[in-house]
C-alpha cells in the first residue's frame, strides 16, 4: 500500500480525506506514495507560525538560533544513510546525487548555524556607523534590522528537496521568523521524511516550522504584511505569486528564484587538453549529467571559440558516451532518470523546440541504452549535445530552458564583446562561468555580463584543482539571478537574513540609541 504523505500544521499532522495524488518512483514508474490535504486550514497554519513560531525565534539570540539549526542538522546526519535510499527511491537519484543534496542541506544548515555563533548574544542586527544628524553631535541616526513579525512561506521546486528547503529555513531561522515550507509533490517523500525526523525527535520548537505536502490551496490568499514568500521554480509560477491580489494589497515581500539560461564560455587563450581545457569538458559535462541536468544552475549554453569547436565536440561527446544511465541504486550507473512524467514529456518537447535552430551532434530523444533497468519503466532520457547554427539569431536557445541532461554549443568568433552580447541573450542567469588563463579576456567579460547574472564563476589553471563547479552553490554566496533567473537572491552568509528582517533608521539622542542597541550586533 502507497504511504499516504501527511502536512505538520498547528503542531499536529495533517491527513486529508479526499482524492489523493499519486507519487511514483521515477526508475520504475511504480507508484511509492500519495497526497492528499483535504480540510487543510491554511489561514490558521499560517496564524499559528506567526503567533506560535515567531514569537519564540524573536526572543531567541543568533546564538541560540544556531544551536537550533546545528540540533536541526544532527537529527538529519542521524539518518543519513536511510534519507540517501529514499533520494534514489523517490527522485531517482544516484548516491553521489543524493549526498549533493541531503548533505548539501545539512551542511547549508552547520554554515548558518556557525554564523549565529559568530553574532552571539544579539537578537537584531546593527546597519552601518552611527550618522551626526545635526550640528550637536548627540543628535544622531542609527540603522537596524529587526526580525519581521510575519511568517516566512517557502514553496520549493521537485530537484532539490531536501537542500531546496534547507538553504531556505536556514536564513529564515537564523533571521527570526518561523517556516511555512511546501516541497514539490513529485518529489515530497524526502521532504515529508524529514520533517517527521525533526518532529519525532522534538528538535524545534512548536511553530517554528510547519510543512504544508501537496496542494499550496489558498495559502497566498492569507499573508499578511509581515510575511514573506520565497519561491523556487518556473518563472509563469512566480509571476503568479506575485501578481496575487493579497500580496499585492499587503506589499508582501517576494523572493523568485526561475528560470535560468546559465551559461559557459571558452577563452581563445586555452589549448587543447590542457588542465584550464580539461577543468572546461568536465565541469560542462558534469553539469550536463548530474542529477540528470535537473539544476537550475546547470550550463545550457556553452559558447566556444570557432576554431575550437570540433575540439570540443569530441572531447565532450567522449566524456558524454562513457556516462552510464540506468537504475541510480546500480554500481556504476551515473545518471538516472528524471524526477516525473511530466518531465520527460517537456525535455523531449524542449529538445524539438531546440532543433529548429540546432543539430544534434550527440545522443537523440529517448532513453538510450540502460544499464539495470526497464526502458519503458521509468522516466529516462540520455544526454543530448547540441550546437547552433546561427548563434546570433538561435532565439529558442536563448529563452527556452529545457531542465534536463541537455545543452547547446553555441560558436564564437572570439571576440569578447560578441560572446558577451550572445550570453546576455538570455537575459539573466543564475551563474556564468568564464574558462580561461588570460586575466584580460576575464576582466572585459565582467562589466558586460555581471549585470545580467547572479554569480560568476572563473574556471582556470590556477584553480583548476580547487574548483567545485558553477553547480555547487555556497551557502557563503549569494544564489540568485536578475531578470529570467527570477531577479531574487537567497544565501550569501548573513547578506541572506535581510530578506526575513525589516531595515528601521533610529534616530534621536546618541546615548540612549547606544542604549536601544545593546542587543544588535554590528555588521
Amino acid at each position: 500500500m502507497a504511504k499516504r504523505l501527511r502536512s505538520h500544521v498547528c503542531g499536529a499532522w495533517h491527513e486529508g480525506n479526499g482524492d489523493a495524488v499519486a507519487v511514483f518512483n521515477p526508475t520504475t514508474g511504480e507508484q511509492i506514495a500519495e497526497v492528499n490535504n483535504s480540510g487543510l486550514d491554511y489561514k490558521a497554519a499560517l496564524q499559528y507560525s506567526r503567533e506560535t513560531g515567531g514569537p519564540v525565534l524573536r526572543a531567541m539570540t543568533f546564538a541560540q538560533r544556531g544551536e537550533l539549526l546545528m540540533a536541526m542538522a544532527g537529527a538529519w546526519h542521524e539518518h543519513r544513510d536511510e534519507l540517501l535510499a529514499m533520494s534514489t527511491e523517490s527522485g531517482g537519484n544516484t548516491r553521489g546525487d543524493a549526498k549533493f543534496d541531503v548533505d548539501g542541506a545539512t551542511g547549508t544548515l552547520s554554515a548558518y548555524a556557525r554564523i549565529g555563533a559568530k553574532l552571539g548574544e544579539a537578537k537584531f542586527l546593527i546597519d552601518g556607523d552611527s550618522i551626526r544628524l545635526s550640528r550637536s553631535p548627540r543628535f544622531v541616526g542609527r540603522h537596524v534590522r529587526m526580525p519581521r513579525a510575519g511568517a516566512a512561506i517557502h514553496i520549493n521546486a521537485f530537484n532539490f528537496p531536501a537542500w531546496g528547503m534547507a538553504e531556505k529555513m536556514a536564513a529564515a531561522i537564523l533571521g527570526g521568523m518561523p517556516v511555512v515550507t511546501k516541497p514539490a509533490t513529485s518529489t515530497a517523500v524526502l521532504a515529508e521524511r524529514m520533517i517527521e525526523i525533526l518532529v519525532e525527535k522534538d528538535v524545534v520548537p512548536a511553530g517554528v516550522i510547519s510543512f504544508i505536502c501537496g496542494s499550496a490551496g489558498d495559502m497566498l490568499s492569507h499573508v499578511v504584511t509581515q510575511d514573506v514568500v520565497a519561491f523556487t521554480g518556473s518563472a509563469d509560477t512566480g509571476c503568479r505569486i506575485r501578481s496575487g491580489e493579497a500580496v499585492i494589497k499587503n506589499s508582501v515581500r517576494v523572493n523568485v528564484e526561475a528560470d535560468s539560461l546559465n551559461s559557459a564560455v571558452l577563452g581563445t587563450d586555452v589549448k587543447h587538453q590542457g588542465e584550464t581545457w580539461d577543468l572546461f569538458i568536465r565541469e560542462v559535462c558534469t553539469d550536463m549529467t548530474q542529477k540528470a541536468g535537473q539544476k537550475c544552475t546547470a550550463i545550457r549554453r556553452i559558447f566556444v571559440p570557432e576554431d575550437k569547436v570540433e575540439d570540443v565536440k569530441a572531447d565532450m561527446i567522449e566524456t558524454l558516451s562513457s556516462t552510464r544511465v540506468g537504475n541510480p541504486a546500480t554500481r556504476g550507473v551515473r545518471m538516472g532518470p528524471l524526477a516525473s512524467a511530466s518531465q520527460l514529456e517537456d525535455i523531449r518537447s524542449g529538445i524539438g523546440e531546440l532543433q529548429a535552430v540546432a543539430d544534434i551532434v550527440h545522443g537523440e530523444v529517448g532513453p538510450g541504452e540502460l544499464m539495470d533497468t526497464d526502458a519503458e519503466s521509468g522516466y529516462f532520457q540520455q544526454p543530448v549535445l547540441l550546437q547552433a547554427k546561427d548563434p546570433a539569431n538561435a532565439g529558442i536557445v536563448h529563452e527556452r530552458e529545457v531542465f534536463g541532461p541537455v545543452a547547446t554549443i553555441l560558436p564564437y568568433s572570439g571576440d569578447a564583446a560578441e560572446v558577451a552580447a550572445l550570453m546576455n541573450l538570455g537575459d539573466g542567469g543564475l551563474v556564468a562561468s568564464v574558462y580561461s588563463d588570460k586575466r584580460d579576456f576575464a576582466a572585459s567579460l565582467v562589466t558586460a555580463v555581471a549585470p545580467y547574472n547572479g554569480r560568476l564563476n572563473f574556471g582556470s589553471k590556477k584553480v583548476a584543482e580547487f574548483s567545485m563547479g558553477p553547480g555547487a552553490v555556497l551557502p557563503t554566496l549569494i544564489h540568485g539571478g536578475p531578470g529570467r533567473a527570477g531577479a531574487g537572491e537567497e544565501l550569501g552568509g548573513i547578506r541572506g537574513l535581510s530578506f526575513y528582517m525589516q531595515r528601521t533608521a533610529l534616530q534621536g539622542d546618541e546615548p540612549m540609541l547606544a542604549r536601544l542597541l545593546e542587543d544588535g550586533a554590528e555588521v
